[in-house]
């Protein structure tokens, strides 16, 4: 996400909280319907089609807009790094992750990420934590904790894969938010993400040609298509295009504590759509892990 510099909002805009309630639909229910999806066609070839589309479309929209496609070069080092992290790295850990765990649960753990950029400010952008940062964190470790049990400690390597995994994904999105945070963008928006698509996919157009069988479109479940119209429209076009509206109308704050509806509507859609059972144990560790990112996310840092 590469929010610019945003001004305080109007409490009473009704705009404002329909884009918040967009964007945690778009976004929440894009765990279901990747793991809808995933029941039938692999892991790479799922990101292989996200990607392209996703070049294809932004790309498109900024032309269609008037931006300027072209990326100063003092730009695309950053650009790269960014769209490994926040693209690549992400939704390849995160894809591989829901094949090896419930999707609620892996919802949860993705939704650590800004306790780990908090973390990682630390040596990278010299920022001290306060109080509440602390908290925040101890908190989430809590909560991955809880989420995990104590079965974890005894488990085989094999069983934590998928929490490992949403670990990787978690702190590569904490590390691509960081770049992306640490400049100034001349760059429009959608044209940044339309060529980080471009970067992630073609390694794996790739990757998905050399390892995978592409499944007979003919023998795609009726819900499998439904799934992939939702991530493609809604959670790769749509809230991505919602996202950049909703950080002009919002304070930093107001844009940075609305994602937390993000997994309630994650695990609720997993809940629902899937099956996922709702024990007290998710429940806690879902608690734990929305009062950490509240921590994180409401208290100020200083500079060292």
């Amino acid at each position: 996400m590469t929010a610019p510099a945003m001004g305080g909002s109007n409490p009473r805009d009704p705009v404002k909280y329909a884009l918040i309630l967009a964007i945690s639909l778009f976004w929440g229910l894009n765990w279901p319907a990747v793991k809808t999806i995933l029941t039938q066609v692999p892991p790479l070839g799922l990101r292989a089609v996200g990607f392209t589309a996703g070049a294809v479309l932004m790309l498109g929209a900024a032309k269609l807009a008037g931006h300027r496609l072209a990326v100063d070069r003092a730009e695309r080092p950053a650009l790269l790094l960014a769209g490994l992290c926040n693209v690549l790295i992400f939704n390849l850990c995160s894809a591989f992750a829901q094949t090896l765990m419930a999707t609620s649960q892996a919802a949860i753990i993705a939704f650590t990420m800004p306790v780990w950029a908090t973390l990682l400010a630390i040596p990278l952008l010299g920022e001290r934590p306060g109080p509440r940062q602390i908290a925040g964190l101890a908190c989430g470790l809590a909560g991955l904790g809880v989420l995990l049990g104590p079965e974890a400690l005894s488990a085989p390597p094999a069983a934590l894969l998928g929490p490992a995994l949403m670990l990787i994904a978690a702190v590569s999105w904490a590390v691509g938010t960081i770049v992306m945070k640490g400049r100034v963008w001349r760059a429009h928006p959608t044209v940044i993400a339309g060529w980080q698509y471009v970067v992630c996919a073609l390694p794996m157009i790739a990757a998905t040609a050399l390892t995978e069988v592409r499944p007979a479109l003919a023998d795609l479940h009726g819900a499998v298509w439904v799934g992939f119209a939702w991530h493609i429209v809604c959670s790769i076009c749509l809230a991505q295009a919602l996202w950049y509206v909703t950080v002009r109308r919002l304070s930093v704050g107001e844009a940075a504590v609305s994602t937390l509806l993000i997994p309630v509507v994650g695990v609720s859609g997993a809940v629902v759509i899937l099956g996922d059972p709702l024990t007290l144990r998710l429940a806690l560790a879902l608690a734990l892990i929305l009062t950490a990112v509240a921590c994180v996310l409401g208290a100020g840092s200083k500079k060292t």
